[in-house]
């Protein structure tokens, strides 16, 4: 069952996403909360799979949230939504740590497949996001080495630039080891590195942490 905590200040968004998660089957929303200063208090009390956080909930702006729950809460995921597009937050959210970005005009079953995902230790991105995240915001020219990565590279990529260990990235992306030092071995190619250090300073220029 996948426990997913609720955080917007819209009571009509709060029931209906509630509503959403409930009706399908191994979700259970275990509350929702109107503000941040509620969030952190149940945060403290429950321990849900997911976060789902509104961008613009009051008291503290929701990138600032966003870190706050990745530095005391490490093992909460959090998926960030809003009413604006993804051109406005979802790249400074997916780099403060975000496992996701969801607009509120999603179907319905477009919000299922994100929570479930970003449950499962994955990244939820957008094909345009992702091509998105291929360039650099002040030249609009593909950055280099990134054009060539694919999602699950730059996910491997991510979670082995946070520190954490093969076996992990495996539990995460539910892979085994072996095809995770795969991708290790494929991304030192690709990104002309032959060890971890070098390989976790690109993932630095490519601001993936």
């Amino acid at each position: 069952m996948i426990k997913v905590l609720i955080a917007d200040n819209h009571p009509i968004i709060r029931m209906g996403v509630k509503q959403v998660l409930n009706n399908a089957s191994g979700f259970e929303v275990i509350d929702d909360v109107s503000t941040t200063s509620e969030l952190f208090s149940k945060l403290e009390t429950t321990s849900p799979d997911v976060v789902m956080l509104e961008m613009d909930i009051p008291e503290i702006n929701g990138i600032a949230t966003l870190r706050k729950i990745k530095k005391e809460y490490p093992n909460v995921r959090v998926l960030m939504y809003s009413g604006q597009s993804e051109d406005v937050y979802a790249l400074s959210t997916i780099r403060a740590g975000a496992s996701g970005y969801l607009s509120k005009s999603a179907e319905i079953d477009y919000i299922i497949s994100a929570v479930k995902k970003v449950s499962e230790g994955n990244m939820f991105i957008t094909n345009e996001l992702a091509q998105r995240l291929a360039f650099d915001e002040g030249t609009q020219k593909p950055r280099r080495f990134f054009r060539k990565l694919s999602t699950r590279e730059v996910e491997v990529l991510k979670l082995l630039a946070s520190g954490k260990r093969n076996k992990d990235v495996a539990e995460g992306l539910n892979l085994n080891e072996k095809t995770v030092s795969t991708y290790k071995a494929r991304l030192m190619k690709k990104l002309n590195v032959d060890n971890m250090v070098d390989l976790l300073q690109q993932a630095k220029a490519l601001e993936l942490y």
